[in-house]
C-alpha cells in the first residue's frame, strides 16, 4: 500500500512539474520564430508571479482550509523589502544579479516573518472574521508603504512620515520616496528566473502538502477537534502553512518589483482587488487542486488582455467566462463528464481494449 501511495505521489510530482517544464521549453523554442506575440512575451514573467500567488495561497485556503484576503499584503512587503535593498546596496555590491538574489531572500524572509506574526493573534479566528481581519491587514500594509520615506547614508537608515524629516547626509540618499514609492530598481526579472522560482513553489508545497505536517494540517481542517483529541498542535501547524503562503507571496513580490522600474504602494497590485483575483484563481482552479490553480492563474491573466479589442465589451466577455468556468469547475453534471472524458479514462480504455 504504502509502495502504491508512493508511486502515485512520484507521478503527480512528475506531470504537474512537467507540465511546468514542458510549458517552458514550447515558449523558448516559439519565441525566436516569431509566433509569439510582443503583448505575450510582456505577460511572461507577469505569468510566473501570478501562478507562484495561486499555489501559495491554495495552501492557506485548500490545504489549510482558511479564507485569507490578506495575500497581495505579503506580496506588498516582498516587493518593497527586496527593492529597497537592492537599491540601498546599489553602491557596495556592483552585480544587479547578485542583489536581486540577495533581495530575493530578504523579501521572502521578511514575509514570511510578518505571516507568523500576523497568524498568531488572527488564525485564532475562523471564516468571515478572518477574512476581513486578513484583509485589513492588506490595506494597513498599503497604507504604511504609502506614506512613508526612508533613506540610507553612512550612518545607517533613517525612516520619517516626510522627506524633510530623514536629516540625511548630502551622500544620503532617499530611496522610498512616500506615495511615489521606490524608483531605479533594476529590471532583472526574467522567465527563465520566474520558471525557476514555480519549479521551487512547487516543490516546496507539494513536498509540505505530503509531509508529517502537511498531514496534520489537513487533519486540522478537516476536524480541528478530532485533530487536538489526538495530540495535533493546531496553532503549530496553522501558523507552519501560513507562513509558508506569505513567504512565497513575497517571492512572487520580489519578482514583480524587479520586473517593472517604478514601485509603488497605491497600485492595484497590492490593493484588496488583487488579492480577490488570485482567490478567483484558486476557487476556479479548485481548492486544493495545485495544477488547477496553475491552470487558472495562466488563463485568468492572458483572457483580459487578448479581450482588450473588444473594448467595452471585454470585461463583460471576461465576467461570462467566469461563470462558465465556476460551473465547469463546481456542477456535478459537468465534473462527472469531465472525469469520464479525461485523458487518462482515454489511456485507460484504450488499454483496456488491446
Amino acid at each position: 500500500m504504502k509502495k502504491l501511495l508512493s508511486s502515485k505521489l512520484s507521478r503527480n510530482y512528475m506531470i504537474t512539474f512537467g507540465i511546468v517544464i514542458v510549458g517552458f521549453i514550447v515558449i523558448q523554442l516559439l519565441i525566436p520564430t516569431g509566433l509569439l506575440s510582443s503583448t505575450f512575451q510582456g505577460l511572461l514573467v507577469n505569468l510566473c508571479y501570478y501562478i507562484i500567488l495561486a499555489v501559495s495561497l491554495n495552501l492557506t485556503v485548500g490545504i489549510l482550509g482558511e479564507l485569507s484576503l490578506g495575500h497581495a499584503g505579503f506580496m506588498c512587503i516582498g516587493a518593497f523589502t527586496s527593492a529597497f535593498f537592492t537599491n540601498a546596496m546599489a553602491d557596495s555590491i556592483e552585480s544587479d544579479f547578485l542583489r536581486f538574489l540577495i533581495g530575493l531572500v530578504i523579501g521572502t524572509v521578511a514575509a514570511g516573518i510578518f505571516g507568523i506574526l500576523i497568524g498568531i493573534p488572527v488564525l485564532r479566528l475562523s471564516g468571515d472574521y478572518l477574512a476581513i481581519v486578513t484583509l485589513a491587514f492588506g490595506q494597513i500594509i498599503v497604507n504604511i508603504f504609502t506614506v512613508l520615506y526612508v533613506g540610507v547614508d553612512s550612518h545607517g537608515i533613517h525612516i520619517a512620515l516626510t522627506s524633510d524629516g530623514l536629516g540625511l547626509e548630502e551622500s544620503g540618499k532617499v530611496i522610498l520616496k512616500g506615495a511615489q514609492g521606490i524608483t531605479g530598481t533594476p529590471r532583472v526579472a526574467t522567465f527563465v528566473i520566474g520558471i525557476i522560482l514555480v519549479l521551487l513553489t512547487l516543490f516546496i508545497v507539494l513536498n509540505f502538502i505530503n509531509s508529517r505536517a502537511g498531514r496534520a494540517v489537513m487533519a486540522i481542517r478537516d476536524n480541528k477537534i478530532a485533530a487536538e483529541s489526538v495530540g495535533i498542535n493546531v496553532s503549530k501547524y496553522k501558523i507552519l502553512a501560513f507562513s509558508i503562503s506569505a513567504a512565497l507571496a513575497g517571492m512572487a513580490g520580489v519578482l514583480y518589483a524587479h520586473n517593472i522600474s517604478s514601485l509603488t504602494a497605491t497600485t492595484a497590485k497590492f490593493g484588496y482587488t488583487q488579492s480577490i483575483m488570485i482567490l478567483v484563481f484558486v476557487v476556479l482552479g479548485g481548492i486544493g487542486s495545485i495544477r488547477g490553480s496553475m491552470i487558472a492563474a495562466i488563463i485568468l491573466t492572458l483572457l483580459p488582455e487578448y479581450l482588450r479589442f473588444l473594448q467595452d465589451y471585454r470585461m463583460l466577455i471576461y465576467a461570462i467566462v467566469l461563470i462558465v468556468m465556476m460551473i465547469a469547475t463546481w456542477n456535478p453534471t459537468c465534473k462527472a463528464f469531465l472525469a469520464k472524458h479525461s485523458p487518462k479514462n482515454w489511456f485507460k480504455k484504450k488499454k483496456e481494449v488491446e
